[in-house]
Order: C-alpha cells, then structure tokens, then sequence
C-alpha cells in the first residue's frame, strides 16, 4: 500500500510544473512557419468527405474497438495487469493496435462526444496503466510472460529492436496520450506515456544502451510528448533514435551490397547509412515514411536543419522516381519495401495503406515548413486515391495493400492478423479537416477544395472563411472572406499542378495532351489575371467582409502516360479526372478489364451518376477487348470508375493502366 502511495504521488509530482498547450499544439519556440487549422475548427460539408468522416465515427471506429476486443487484442493487457490468465495472442507489436484506435477515437471525440465511446477509452487507459509494469515498461507479450515473449521479441528488453517492435508500439501510444489529452484535458493516459518515456530516456542514450527501432514511430511519438511538455529530452531523444541509424552497433546482418527487399537487411532498416547521409529512398516504406516524418519533426523543432534537408532530398527521390500514379508507395507484397528507381509494377504493386497515410503526414510537414504548393499536389493525390481505396464505402472492410491491376482474385477483407491499417485509415479520416487550410500570422492558405468553414485569426483580427463546391465532381469553387472588421492579409489559393498541367511535381508521369486548359479566377465577380507563386494564387489586400472569390478549374478526362523507364506501364494510358485516378472493373467492361485496349483517338466522356457507388464521375468511351483465344480485338463499350471505390461491388478484374492503340500515322 505504501508503494502504491508513493507511486501516485510521485506520477502527481511529475506532472507539477508541466507546461501543455491543448488550443495551440504547434506553438513550441521553434516551430513550423505555417500552422494547420485545427481539425476541430474547421467545419465540413461537403458531399465527398463529410460522408466518409461520418462513417468513420459511427462505423469505423467502434468496429476497430470490437475487432480489437474479439481478436484478444485488448485480452493481452488484462493478462498482463494480472485480471485475466492466460497467454499473449497474437503478434507481439499488437499492442499498437490499441493505441491507435485510441487514438482515432479520441480525436472523433474532440468533434463528437459521444459518451459510450469515451467510457470505453477510459477502460482502456485503465487497463494499459494496470499492465504498466512498476518502472514504466509497457509491452504485454514480454510482462505476460517474460521467459518466453512472442517470437521476436528478444530474450530481454530491448534486445531485438531490429524486430521486437517495443519502440514502435510506444510511439502509438505516444500518440494516444497526444490525442487523448487534446481531446478531453485529461491527463490519465499522458502520465502513463510520460513514464514510459523516462524510462527510455534513462536507458537510451551515449554511454547507455546503443540502438535503433527497427520499425520507426518512437520519434514522432516522442515528439509529441515534447509539444505537450516542453521537455527538450523527449526531442534529444527522438534525434538520439534517428542518428543512431547506419553505425552499426552490434554488426551488419547483411552486407552493404544487400538487396533493398531483403527482409530485415541493412537498406530494409534505413540502417544502411547514418540518416543525414542517405539519398535514396529504400526499404521498408510505411517505415521509411514514419522516419521521414520523424526527420523533420526533429529539424524543424530543435533547429536542426541538416535533418530537414535530408527530408526533402528524399522526396525528390520518391517523387521522380518510385510513386504510383495513385500515391502509393512499396512494391513486393512480401516486402512491403521501396523498389528500385522507377520499379513500379502494378499487380504486384503493394501500396499499403499505412504508406499512404505516412507519405499524407510527411507531406503535409514539408508544406508546412517550406509553403510550396507541389507537396499539397502530391498529399491530394494520395488522400484522394491510394489511402481512400484503403477503406470500403461502408467502412468495415479494408484493403492492406492497394494494387493497381488485379485478375478478380483481389477483395477488401474484414480484418488483418497484422491490423495496422484499418487504424492508421481512421486517424486519418478523424482528422482530415487539418489538411484544408493553414495559416501563419498574416497569411491563410487554402489548400484542399472542401466544402467547409472556418475561423482564424489573421492580424489579429478573426476572419471566417467558407467554401462552396461540388469538387472532386466539379471544378467550380467560390470562397468568401468575412474578416470581422476590414483589414489587410494574404489569402493564398493553391492552383493544382494537374490543373496547370503537371500530374505531379516530377517527369515521372506526364499527360498524353499537354493542353492543361483554361482556369478561370474572379474576384467580387470582375475577372482577374491568373499569378502563381510556388503554386499559389497570392492575394494580399485590405480584405473586407462579403469578398468573394471564384475559382474554375478545367475538370475533364486526361490521359496519361508514365516516363519511359517504368516498364510496366510503357505502352499503356491511364485515366484522370481532376485529382482522381480512375480504373477499369470487369464488371462494368463485359466481364474483364486486363484485356481493354483504349485508342488514343476515342473521346471520353464524364458524367455524374447519383446511383452508383455513393454518387460519383464516371468516365465512358469507346475502347477495344483483346479476345483471349484468338488474339483478336473487338469493340467494348469503356466505363471507368474513380479508383477509390473499386472492389465495393465484389471481386472482379481491375486496371488502373490500360494497353495504348496509337493512332496510325499518315503515309507521307
């Protein structure tokens, strides 16, 4: 008893002093230059993103605590806290799967509360802090049975961490704390976080133990922890885990000349360099993500900016050379891992979810520390292809990987034995309002086309901005601007790449008509020349309140086509449509979709359909279908879908790239 009396006053005196900043997270003394509108200032509306955000509350969240529950997820720590007996089920980093769906609650909470859900995140928490072991240690598999963990997990702590993944599922946990204080001001699941985080900070370390996470998030978690605290030891930490890559403490398990899909290799890791001095994008990708992230978090934070430039160099990697043209990341399923320079099949395509929210928060950092329009370019892209295929429309059934072709053998399942993704989805759509606007103190900057409203402060003065639009489905967007009393500021209003046209800010892919067509921008109903600035639509004037813009964008079918060097897709054209890649499904093509032929010549149309799929554009034309026995091609009506809603239907055949017919040159 006597213990337990000191322990809770010593987690009370720890807590003393703390400074935490729930209105502002992004308000340390170094921070990004531009700020996201928090999520639950801005209101959405719309037709396209209030429907899912709203089936992520209502269905995808509760499903994720059930599943979580019924797979013995939530089992592991009531064994662990000694309510239970019995063995850990499942793998040993499944407790990360809590934290996240912890996570995505708590912030659907900040915007909804809804007592049922909050009563089960506070059992939770109770739980997790029950199976906190006396020093802070927090994994279930090793505290149920510390003789014999799940496989992986190393003989004693932190003895694998090539593979144990104890750092990573304290990073999701670190999260949780996050979200869970923003959310409701309570600080059970932040004490419980800030213990496990002095204990790291007490074991790692020069002179301490020596290593690196096999699988990176510690160092965003840690980071976080450092926003809701100020203590600068959460962030030498988070840096200590990120410089600690590529020296090798404890050896090499394979040679420099590794191949970067061997599972656990050196390139796998990122461990094949320090991290200040890599180049390429190799390796795991969901992984190499997390740390990109965790890169600029720590340079833009601690004023360290060799590692923001590491970020970005990257980028420049990934972006010219290894992005799907839906946003995906990875290649080889067994993998999970980066390919080389422009290795981009497409069936066996990876694209995991969980890479395409990674490559959404890198994205939106590197926007916010640079104010260039071309990462906005490529998180649309993602957000609205590669990471929404990952979640049905009804939102209890999910895609792991995210291929761009499949031979109707391929459909979204209901759970995972590895669940990463179903939450990593969820967290994502809990907080998809932050993506819309941003702000720094005399400038907003509007950059996803969302039905939606918000208020900030610009000079101090509030400013409500909303927007009306039937975007992705039409180009059409008017934005008023209601400062409370007339004053001057910035409004910028990115001006997609794909609109002017570049389908990504690379040589990567590029349109079959380089006509990008004309955008259309007036301002209180007179017509105004068009200016671009990294992308952006510069407005700086005395606003006063009634301003409207209006803003058309040209909305049509495009082909496309990809650089020569990608060999699966040479010869081959696919479809947008805006920010929207589309695809072929067999059920709508005469039973197939790998054996269309689209000409160059055939027109294609768009057209709205209320009844399909929740209502979406669906594109049509005159295409060809190679006959399977006689090689032969015969007329078939095209009908082309948005590919985030494939598989919704069934299982059936699907292509994102369909074989090109040139048109024949005349003889001269």
């Amino acid at each position: 008893m006597v213990k337990k009396t000191s322990l809770i006053l010593l987690l009370s005196i720890s807590f003393v002093g703390l400074t935490f900043f729930p209105e502002n997270p992004f308000s340390t003394q170094t921070d990004y230059p531009l700020k996201p509108v928090n999520f639950w200032e801005v209101k959405v509306t719309d037709n396209f993103w209030a429907p899912r955000m709203a089936t992520n509350q209502r269905v995808t969240i509760p499903y994720l605590f059930r599943m979580n529950e019924e797979t013995g997820r939530v089992d592991n720590f009531r064994i662990a806290a000694g309510l239970k007996k019995g063995r850990h089920t499942g793998k040993r980093y499944n407790d990360s799967d809590v934290y996240k769906a912890i996570e995505a609650a708590c912030y659907a909470l900040k915007t909804h509360p809804e007592p049922d859900l909050k009563k089960q995140v506070d059992e939770l928490i109770t739980l997790i802090g029950l199976a906190q072991e006396p020093d802070g240690y927090l994994f279930t598999t090793r505290t149920i049975n510390p003789a014999n963990p799940a496989p992986g997990s190393g003989p004693e702590r932190w003895s694998n961490l090539r593979v144990s993944h104890e750092l990573y599922s304290l990073g999701h946990l670190y999260e949780a704390a996050y979200a869970h204080y923003l959310a409701t001001g309570e600080k059970s699941l932040t004490k419980i976080a800030l213990k496990s985080a002095d204990l790291l900070v007490k074991t790692f370390g020069p002179g301490k133990h020596r290593g690196f996470p096999g699988h990176q998030e510690i160092e965003i978690g840690l980071v976080k922890l450092y926003r809701l605290t100020g203590q600068k030891k959460y962030l030498q930490l988070a840096r200590f885990f990120l410089d600690e890559r590529g020296h090798y403490h404890g050896g090499r398990i394979y040679p420099d000349n590794s191949p970067f899909h061997i599972y656990n290799s050196e390139e796998y890791l990122q461990n094949h360099q320090p991290v200040l001095e890599q180049k390429e994008a190799v390796g795991h990708a969901v992984r190499a993500t997390y740390m990109y992230c965790g890169l600029l978090d720590v340079g833009v934070l601690g004023g360290w900016p060799a590692y923001t430039r590491v970020s970005a160099r990257l980028w420049e990697d990934v972006v010219s050379r290894k992005l799907y043209l839906t946003g995906g990341l990875g290649i080889a399923g067994e993998y999970e891992a980066f390919g080389g320079p422009y290795e981009l099949p497409n069936e066996k395509a990876y694209a995991e979810t969980c890479a395409a929210v990674g490559n959404t928060f890198w994205n939106q950092r590197l926007f916010q520390l640079e104010g260039k329009a071309r990462y906005i370019d490529v998180l649309e892209r993602i957000i609205y292809n590669g990471l929404l295929s990952g979640v049905s429309l009804s939102g209890d059934k999910f895609f792991y990987p995210n291929p761009l072709a499949s031979r109707g053998n391929y459909q979204r399942s209901s759970w995972f034995q590895v669940a990463c993704c179903p939450a990593n989805a969820a967290r994502f759509l809990a907080t998809f309002p932050q993506y819309i606007y941003a702000h720094s103190a005399n400038e907003v900057y509007i950059n996803l086309f969302v039905a939606s409203s918000t208020t900030i402060k610009l000079n101090k003065t509030p400013v409500t901005i909303s927007q009306a639009t039937k975007y992705p489905w039409s180009g059409k967007i008017t934005i008023k601007i209601k400062p409370a009393y007339p004053t001057h500021f910035t409004v910028n209003i990115r001006i997609p790449g794909w609109a002017q046209g570049k389908p990504i800010p690379s040589h990567l892919y590029r349109y079959f008509d380089s006509q990008p067509g004309q955008i259309i921008f007036r301002l209180n109903q007179k017509s105004q020349p068009l200016k671009i600035d990294k992308g952006y639509l510069r407005l700086a004037r005395k606003w006063h309140p009634g301003d409207t813009i209006e803003l058309i964008l040209p909305l049509r079918p495009r082909r496309v086509i990809a650089h020569e060097k990608v060999s699966a897709d040479r010869e081959h054209v696919a479809i947008e449509y805006g920010p929207l890649v589309y695809c072929a499904e067999g059920l709508d093509n005469g039973g197939r979709a790998l054996n269309l032929v689209l000409p160059d010549s055939s027109p294609l149309r768009a057209q709205f359909r209320r009844d399909l799929l929740g209502g979406v554009v669906v594109i049509t034309g005159e295409a060809r279908a190679i006959d399977e026995k006689t090689k032969e091609m015969k007329p078939q009506k095209l009908f082309l879908i948005p590919y985030c809603t494939w598989a919704n239907r069934g299982a059936t055949e699907m292509a994102v790239w369909l074989k090109r017919q040139k048109e024949k040159k005349s003889p001269s």
